[in-house]
């Protein structure tokens, strides 16, 4: 099924691209001016967003740049999980302007800008069939859809998923169901399934939540890996806790009930004044081996 309710399989409507094709620029487009600045991959302005009369986010402006790798860092309520449903294309502002992929939101076909977004989230793994097979899972990012269906896939798109699921350590995996996975074997197949369509945007909502220690280091090693890498997409990645920062982000967020609590290079940012007023705490924060650290400084 495709990720929108009763909507065709993208693999069905006539003129879609292969998994794996090149992007054509969007009709109306140039390319960017040799050194001139590349407009931003995600630009909010003004973002509230309303539900049942409360407000989830409230005025939020923010900008993620091409070659940006973003942390989104609050405690529980402070609008992450919302924050990446608008950049997803998964909801609309309230009020305010959201451009995705230089794409505004409630004047573009939603359904075409997310195959070029990574996602990987509690709730759209939540989507995922339990006797889906794991390459499966992966393959089917590549027409933004959940759940196989008529769609078909050439060799190189096989292959493809292959590596990435070799890549974030689920090798081997690939004829398994997503059902009988562990919590951080899951996740690790939701990051592949995020990288499957080659996206511009890649949004990663908690990857390291349910992680024992062990598993928390190694996927923060290779997210290392994917972050470091020049060619690889801009990257936002949300969390509770400075010790799932992976080394090389370059930008932070923080949120706290809605409201920006400061954005900006991320050694600005991550302070302990800073951190303390998001989480309402004094805190100690440290920095070692490009590693992040916190805890309380009460005695």
């Amino acid at each position: 099924m495709s990720e929108g309710t009763g909507r065709t399989s993208t693999a069905a409507r006539p003129g879609a691209p292969r998994p794996g094709a090149p992007r054509q620029q969007p009709a109306g487009t140039a390319p960017t001016a040799k050194g001139a600045p590349e407009e931003p991959v995600l630009d909010l302005s003004g973002v509230t967003v309303v539900r049942d009369g409360r407000p989830l986010l409230e005025d939020v402006s923010w900008a993620v740049g091409a070659d940006e790798r973003w942390v989104v860092l609050g405690p529980n309520g402070a609008g992450k999980t919302t924050l990446l449903q608008v950049a997803s294309g998964r909801m609309h502002p309230t009020r305010g302007r959201a451009e995705v992929l230089g794409e505004e939101l409630g004047m573009v076909d939603v359904f075409e800008l997310r195959p070029r977004i990574g996602l990987a989230s509690a709730a759209l793994a939540e989507r995922v069939p339990p006797r889906e097979r794991v390459v499966d899972v992966v393959l089917t990012a590549s027409y933004g859809m959940v759940g196989r269906w008529r769609e078909e896939y050439e060799g190189p798109d096989h292959d493809r998923a292959l590596e990435l699921l070799a890549a974030l350590g689920v090798g081997g995996l690939e004829r398994r169901t997503y059902g009988t996975l562990s919590e951080g074997e899951r996740k690790r197949v939701q990051i592949a399934r995020a990288l499957m369509s080659d996206p511009e945007l890649v949004l990663l909502d908690e990857p390291a939540a349910g992680l024992d220690l062990g598993g928390r280091e190694d996927l923060v090693r290779r997210l290392g890996t994917l972050v470091a890498d020049p060619t690889s997409p801009a990257l936002v990645l949300v969390t509770h806790h400075v010790e799932e920062i992976p080394p090389g982000v370059t930008h932070a967020l923080l949120l706290r009930s809605g409201h920006v609590v400061g954005q900006g290079p991320v050694d600005q940012v991550l302070t302990a004044e800073a951190l303390g007023d998001t989480f309402g705490l004094r805190l100690q924060v440290g920095r070692s081996g490009g590693r992040w650290s916190a805890r309380s400084a009460l005695a």
